[in-house]
Parts: structure tokens; C-alpha cells; sequence
């Protein structure tokens, strides 16, 4: 108990230190949250897209970490060069709840065509961030008796302070591309989040940056055995999507890689996550769902992931838990007009849209 509570101390001091390197909270299933990672993911996909992730982190642990995430983005082309609009909404806390922070923010894309097969798009996110601390949480160890444990008091003086809020900005790039055939389709992507590495110090005599972030991904989409259209879940097609994620943030290099398999509506995947740098750790992660097709072009997907520990030293934490459940309104348009992309017409979900404007997993 005595270490759990000098830990506490240990976790104050480095928000008096010149530097506060700490890393975003990353998520199995990314491909469920691209716009997390990536604002230029924004309106990717014709029609509305909602995406609610909760990820609860090293549950053994006495002061396990909670993370929730909502997002949801518009795509259409009504408008020349247009892409999308979104929004997300990020919080999680750190240990038991004394350390709050909080994420709110919109996402915009603008599409660039290149060809009837392929696209880019170019996406900003402005949030406004919010970082609250509990200072009667903490325990010091000026007042921790050897015997007794807490029996003193502290000689700390807390900040005038104990919320902290900032600005934050985010840039990014992704390529879409696909085949008129309808067998494959492909996303690659590079996008830099806290672009200004926002302050986020409650000390006016220190200064603790939110490290910028690099994310780089890319997934590919096969269908095997397509006869009803690209995006349809339930279906007897084989769906194959593999995917990679690379991520840089306070010298620590992680990447994701793995792929997921889709049939009848029922979704399997594995997957390995692995850090390297300052902090080596591997972790490989189960993915189990289902998907279901709703009338009115509007599809439901329920996905559960866990995190195995393999290697680190983490091992013994009880890993992680990630659900996820995402909602696709694929008739929905920004100016309630066609959501149909100005394609050439491929017997796709809508006509005259490419098929890889609808998502198709």
C-alpha cells in the first residue's frame, strides 16, 4: 500500500518537472475509431457514421485506466470537392479517477479526385481540451508514518488551479482507391495530432507540452465471392481486411498490424501490438462481432477486443477490453440531397457511386 501511495507523489512530481511526456490512449480496433487518429478519415464513406468505443486498461491493476470515445462524421458529394464534417468527443481517466481529462471537438475533409478509382481527401480537427486533477486524492509521503501510514500532514501547497483547459490541432492526409470489379478496396494514411504541443502544466513555473503525435496506417478490404453489393454485412462474401498502424508520440514507437475476417455478418481478428524504443512491450489481441443489416441502408456492427499480454513488463495486469459498436446511415447526405459520389456508375450500394466510397466493413 505504502509503494501505491508514493507512486502518487512520483506522478505529481512530473507535472513539476520542464517536460511531461506521456502518450494518447491507443485503441485495438482502430479501424473502428479512424477519425481518432486521423481527421482526413472525415466523410471518407458516403452517409452519416456514428462510433462509440470503451476501453478499460490493465483491470487487475488497483488504478486501472477508462477510456470512452464517440465520434461521428458526414460524408457526401453534393458539393464539388466535398468531403465531410464530424465529430468527436474523447475522455478517460488516469488511476481512480483523481486525474480527468477530456477531448471535445469538430473534424472537416475536403476530397481531392484523382481518377474515377481513386481519391484524397485533407482534413483538420480543431478540440478544445480539458485536464482536471483531484489534489485531496493524492497522498505524499511527508505524511505517511512507517507504523501508522497516513497519520501527518502534508506540507504540499496546492496550485490555485485544478482544471486545466487548452486548444488543440490536428492535420492529416489519406488516399482512397478501389477497382470497378468491387473486389478490393484500400485506405493509406499520415496525419499529426497536438500540433502545437498544447501546455498542459497546472504550475506557472513549469511548462508540461501534450507531445505531438504521427500516425501512419494503412488497410485494404478484399471481397471474395460479391454478387449483392459492396457494403452488404450479412452476405455469404469472405471479407478480408488487414491493416497496420504505426504511431510515434514522446519517443515511444508503437505499431499495430493484424487483419479481420468478415462472413454472414459474423466478425473474427487477431492481432499484434507492439512498443519499442525507451519501453519495449508485445501484446497480442482477439477480436470477436457481428454485424447486421437494417432496412433502410443502415447497418449495425458490435465488435469486443481483448488484449493478451505477451511480453513487458506489464505482464500480469490483466491486459485490456475494448467494445465497440458502430452505426452506418448510408442514405444520410449534408444538403438532403443524393448521397451518390460522382463516379462512373458500378452497380454499387447507391447508383452511379464508386464502390469504394461506401465502407464496406
Amino acid at each position: 500500500m505504502k509503494k501505491i501511495r508514493i507512486i502518487s507523489l512520483i506522478f505529481v512530481m512530473g507535472f513539476a518537472a520542464n517536460h511531461l511526456f506521456g502518450q494518447d490512449m491507443n485503441y485495438t480496433q482502430f479501424v473502428n475509431n479512424p477519425v481518432y487518429y486521423n481527421p482526413a478519415y472525415t466523410g471518407l464513406y458516403v452517409g452519416l457514421r456514428a462510433r462509440l468505443s470503451f476501453r478499460d486498461q490493465w483491470p487487475v491493476l488497483p488504478y486501472d485506466f477508462k477510456s470512452y470515445h464517440l465520434e461521428a462524421d458526414l460524408g457526401s458529394r453534393d458539393l464539388p470537392g466535398s468531403g465531410g464534417v464530424g465529430l468527436f468527443i474523447n475522455t478517460d481517466n488516469e488511476g481512480i479517477g483523481f486525474i480527468k481529462n477530456l477531448n471535445l471537438g469538430l473534424s472537416m475533409a475536403v476530397r481531392i479526385p484523382f481518377s474515377a478509382l481513386a481519391a484524397g481527401q485533407v482534413g483538420v480537427k480543431v478540440s478544445w481540451l480539458q485536464k482536471s486533477v483531484n489534489w485531496d486524492d493524492f497522498t505524499f509521503s511527508d505524511a505517511l508514518s512507517e507504523r501508522y501510514g497516513n497519520i501527518y500532514h502534508t506540507g504540499f501547497i496546492q496550485p490555485e488551479q485544478n482544471v486545466r483547459n487548452m486548444p488543440d490541432f490536428g492535420v492529416g492526409g489519406a488516399v482512397q482507391f478501389g477497382n470497378e470489379q468491387r473486389s478490393y478496396s484500400g485506405t493509406v494514411g499520415l496525419a499529426v495530432d497536438h500540433l502545437f504541443e498544447p501546455d498542459q502544466s497546472f504550475l506557472q513555473t513549469a511548462k508540461a507540452p501534450l507531445p505531438r503525435k504521427w500516425v501512419a496506417n494503412a488497410d485494404m478490404v478484399f471481397v471474395v465471392g460479391s454478387s449483392s453489393g459492396f457494403n452488404r454485412m450479412t452476405e455469404g462474401s469472405l471479407r478480408i481486411n488487414p491493416g497496420v498502424i504505426y504511431q510515434n508520440q514522446s519517443g515511444l514507437n508503437s505499431i499495430q498490424a493484424g487483419l479481420n475476417l468478415s462472413k454472414y455478418g459474423v466478425l473474427v481478428g487477431l492481432w499484434y501490438k507492439g512498443s519499442f524504443g525507451s519501453y519495449n512491450n508485445g501484446i497480442l489481441a482477439f477480436m470477436a462481432g457481428y454485424g447486421v443489416d437494417i432496412p433502410g441502408n443502415i447497418g449495425l456492427r458490435f465488435t469486443y477486443s481483448y488484449d493478451m499480454q505477451m511480453t513487458g513488463a506489464l505482464m500480469g495486469t490483466g491486459g485490456a477490453h475494448e467494445v465497440s459498436l458502430i452505426l452506418d446511415f448510408n442514405s444520410a447526405s449534408i444538403f438532403g440531397g443524393s448521397s451518390a459520389g460522382r463516379g462512373p456508375k458500378t452497380g454499387g450500394h447507391f447508383e452511379g457511386q464508386t464502390p469504394w466510397e461506401c465502407a464496406s466493413f
